[in-house]
């Protein structure tokens, strides 16, 4: 016989929670504790219990009534994404096509630099992604919690105009020839510490920002369309671009990407939706909600 240990702590935890609800009988994060556990452990009758629990002791909770449907209408969604959201759509394109060109057009690219203006030897490049690497995982780890502490709009800014700013900072560096094969390494793992919770942001934001019913559909379009530009055009262009074999030219495609992330997060803090710590369906109201 095997154990989960997973399954053994939900129980010795879910056993403990009624002291909690004894202590603390009209907490209400105590009461959802206790339901979720209780569901888990398959105790639904208990978890139904706390849950109309919740309702009793807080009847001013938001109650809504939805209207069944099968499927959501084409004519619905593109109504939605470009009318009644449009604003919304605005931001969510802007910041997946700013990140897919800033990820793509540098990354894909990354050992062309490092062989072509550096010298660094094809099978040494691995080691200068390792640091590269550990940005990207950084940054969205400790900037993660800020896009709730702080806020969406303030965080997307920050990070999508820190990202472009310090782009367009290394950019002038490496033109000018400046900058050891290191050194330019540790630029660029610094950017994407910023640049990796700004992708990340991105996908955040087009998934909580719309309708439930169309959010599957809105993340796949705006994916789509964002690599599609993103994707396909700056790893040609700067393609390209390294293969003139100048520095400034490449500068040049390095301006281009940071123009976008700035353009973007100067969008995001415009007209980005404030979704932080709040329910979904209140950042953005069900196409089948009735009252």
């Amino acid at each position: 016989m095997t154990f989960s240990v997973s399954a053994v702590h939900e129980d010795f935890e879910y056993a403990g929670t009624p002291r909690g609800l004894l202590a603390q009988p009209a907490n209400l994060d105590v009461l959802f504790k206790f339901a979720s556990l209780a569901s888990k452990t398959g105790d639904l009758e208990g978890a139904i219990s706390a849950l109309e629990r919740m309702l009793l002791i807080n009847g001013d909770l938001p109650r809504v009534r939805l209207r069944a449907r099968s499927h959501t209408p084409l004519s619905e969604v593109a109504y939605t994404l470009f009318h009644r959201y449009r604003r919304r759509t605005l931001v969510g394109l802007s910041l997946m096509v700013g990140q897919a060109f800033f990820y793509n057009a540098i990354f894909f690219t990354y050992a062309l630099v490092l062989t072509d203006f550096y010298g660094i030897r094809a099978d040494h490049v691995g080691w200068y992604i390792l640091p590269f690497a550990a940005g990207n995982f950084l940054g969205p780890l400790l900037l993660g919690r800020l896009f709730d502490v702080i806020g969406r709009r303030p965080m997307i800014a920050f990070t999508y105009v820190a990202s472009g700013v310090l782009l367009t900072g290394s950019g002038a560096l490496f033109a000018l020839g400046t900058l050891s094969a290191a050194q330019q390494t540790f630029a660029w793992s610094v950017i994407f510490f910023f640049a990796s919770a700004a992708a990340s942001s991105a996908y955040l934001t087009v998934s909580e920002t719309f309708p439930l019913e169309i959010r599957a559909l809105a993340i796949a379009f705006f994916y789509a369309i964002g690599t599609g530009i993103g994707g396909i055009a700056g790893p040609w262009l700067f393609g390209a671009l390294i293969d003139t074999g100048s520095r400034v030219n490449v500068f040049g495609g390095y301006l281009l990407g940071a123009a976008l992330m700035i353009a973007a997060g100067l969008i995001a803090w415009f007209f980005a939706a404030s979704a932080e710590r709040k329910p979904l369906e209140s950042v953005a109201r069900p196409l089948s909600f009735l009252d």
